[in-house]
């Protein structure tokens, strides 16, 4: 947030680069939450700044497609292609008198809250849909994580397993654990965990991380601590 003066001192005024379509996710973290939320399209707008948090004029919007297993790092790289030429050519339009900034529509405000290490806890009981969303969505900060046997257990990739299945288990419930990934019943479906971490650890895939940490069907993985890592 800028003041006043700052914003009126240059000629055609300031300029910023925000990562959705607004007014859709406005705010400090839009590509995790359009990921977490389950959009299937964000962009880029170019708009100009005001007092407000992202309720400045649009210069241009540049739509981009979200994949279906776009993480935040990687829709964050596809985002970050188009920047450049997007801001050379709304900028060039409005020194040539163009194109005129035009104002955000009034309806579909959405607010992006900042990410916060406490929003890394998994709880189990949401559907497998949800977390596996919020999965790709704090990838890489700050992750999803919870406690087995008194250990933090981050997770960086998943399968959705019969999504739609009612629970036959407590969520958290581990259903199987190889090679394939460690399944964990949730509240609606399963998550096949396919790239896990211990602390002190890297990332690695099922395979190699139940080599060094064996998890077994019928145990149960609880939330981790706020702020866990």
């Amino acid at each position: 947030i800028l003041p006043q003066w700052a914003l009126d001192a240059p000629r055609l005024g300031c300029f910023n680069i925000h990562a959705s379509l607004l007014p859709r996710w406005r705010g400090a973290a839009p590509i995790h939450r359009a990921i977490e939320a389950g959009d299937t399209q964000t962009g880029v707008t170019i708009m100009q700044m005001d007092a407000g948090l992202d309720t400045g004029e649009m210069l241009l919007l540049e739509p981009l497609a979200i994949g279906a297993d776009d993480t935040t790092a990687s829709l964050h790289a596809r985002l970050d292609a188009i920047v450049g030429e997007g801001i050379v050519e709304a900028l060039a339009e409005l020194q040539r008198g163009e194109q005129a900034p035009t104002p955000q529509p009034a309806e579909g405000v959405t607010y992006a809250a900042k990410i916060g290490r406490a929003e890394a806890a998994i709880d189990w009981s949401r559907p497998a849909v949800e977390l596996e969303r919020a999965l790709r969505a704090f990838d890489p900060f700050p992750g999803l994580a919870s406690t087995l046997r008194g250990t933090v257990v981050k997770f960086w990739s998943a399968e959705l397993v019969d999504p739609d299945g009612e629970p036959d288990h407590p969520p958290g419930t581990v259903l199987a654990a190889d090679v394939s990934g460690v399944v964990i019943a949730c509240g609606r479906g399963a998550l096949r965990c396919t790239v896990l971490q211990r602390p002190g650890s890297k990332r690695l895939p099922a395979g190699e991380f139940l080599h060094g940490f064996a998890v077994c069907a019928g145990e149960r993985f609880a939330c981790a601590e706020a702020g866990a890592t």
